[in-house]
């Protein structure tokens, strides 16, 4: 898969920006969930974005969280290289692995290449 292109890099480092940045894990949660619908189709960055979601089902010792984590970590990488992902799903482990999910509007928008 050919590198993020720079528009779509630029929104997916805002949203990981905001989700460090954010005052309460819920808003972290929503942020991560946006960057992780701009980073499936790139490898490393949607890999990345799962050691993050990781990270904080750790910290908030969510086991079922966790587990899934574990697993979307392990699937990321083929996954996005061999275009096998499921579009707007947002990576946590209440969606399903495969199961797309309404994409919103802005990040179509983004993915696309589009105002």
């Amino acid at each position: 898969m050919s590198s993020m292109p720079v528009h779509i890099q630029a929104a997916y480092t805002d949203e990981m920006t905001a989700a460090r940045t954010a005052a309460d894990d819920t808003t972290r949660w929503a942020h991560l969930e946006r960057a992780h619908i701009l980073s499936q189709p790139y490898p490393w960055p949607h890999t990345r974005n799962h050691l993050a979601m990781l990270v904080l089902a750790l910290r908030r010792r969510d086991r079922r969280e966790t587990l899934g984590q574990v697993v979307r970590i392990i699937v990321a990488a083929p996954g996005s290289a061999s275009g096998r992902y499921p579009e707007g799903n947002t990576g946590r482990s209440g969606a399903g692995l495969m199961t797309p999910m309404p994409m919103p509007d802005d990040l179509a928008r983004i993915l696309a290449g589009t105002p």
